[in-house]
């Protein structure tokens, strides 16, 4: 991912429970287990799996023949496999295997740029199986002005973190800055996270697919939809 590098990634894998995602989860998955339950497949390829929470909800309501987890940070790959899933730290680009069902959950796709998304869109169609679907969701503008931006300061004990995030010219960077405790001191972690903004009409036209679903989500309690829920079909 363009300007995320593994030591930012390893750093939001050990503040990802600090940052709410886990509540806010679950109004995603929804959208993700309705459409799959509609559909019939048997393997399914999760692209920056994370914990590994996604692909075990998934599993244990749809009972999928095959589910495999990729990322590219090391920590969140070995949390996926604690849950007994099979899961690799590789990029989409250089897996040999192809798939009924590529999915890319949590705003994984605005992590990149618009040239990295262009290449990892054409991956995903290069590995979908014919008739294969790819299910994501995107921020929308909205979600970055108004749920994103601003400061944000945790503190449990063991961790101490600070967030501290704008939204300019379609970027959100993120400066996290993360201090651990260690016996009697706490070791600083400091990293630069960045997303990108990206419309409907990019993720159709940069990965030649069809676009069959178009739902809006409302994670937060805010006027309009944080999210865009997408699947895109091949052939």
């Amino acid at each position: 991912m363009a300007n995320t590098t593994s030591d930012s990634l390893d750093l939001y894998a050990k503040v990802e429970d600090l940052l709410g995602v886990k509540e806010a989860a679950p109004s995603l998955y929804a959208h993700y287990l309705l459409f799959l339950n509609s559909v019939d497949f048997e393997k399914l390829l999760d692209v920056g799996c994370g914990s590994g929470d996604f692909l075990r909800q998934m599993q244990d309501a749809l009972d999928i023949s095959h589910v495999k987890g990729i990322d590219l940070s090391p920590l969140m790959v070995a949390k996926t496999a604690l849950q007994g899933i099979d899961a690799e730290c590789v990029n989409l680009c250089d897996l040999n295997d192809s798939y009924d069902v590529i999915t890319a959950v949590f705003d994984m796709l605005n992590y990149l740029d618009t040239e990295s998304l262009k290449i990892f869109l054409n991956c995903v169609k290069n590995h979908l199986n014919e008739g294969g679907l790819f299910l994501c969701d995107i921020n929308t503008y909205y979600g970055f002005e108004n749920v994103a931006v601003g400061s944000f300061i945790v503190d449990d004990g063991a961790r101490f973190l600070t967030v501290d995030s704008d939204f300019e010219k379609g970027e959100y960077i993120s400066e996290f800055t993360l201090f651990e405790k260690e016996n009697n001191y706490f070791k600083k972690s400091q990293e630069t996270i960045k997303q990108y903004h990206h419309t409907i009409e990019d993720i159709v036209q940069f990965s030649g697919l069809e676009l069959v679903v178009n739902d809006e989500v409302k994670l937060y309690d805010f006027e309009e939809a944080d999210k865009v829920f997408l699947v895109l079909k091949k052939g």
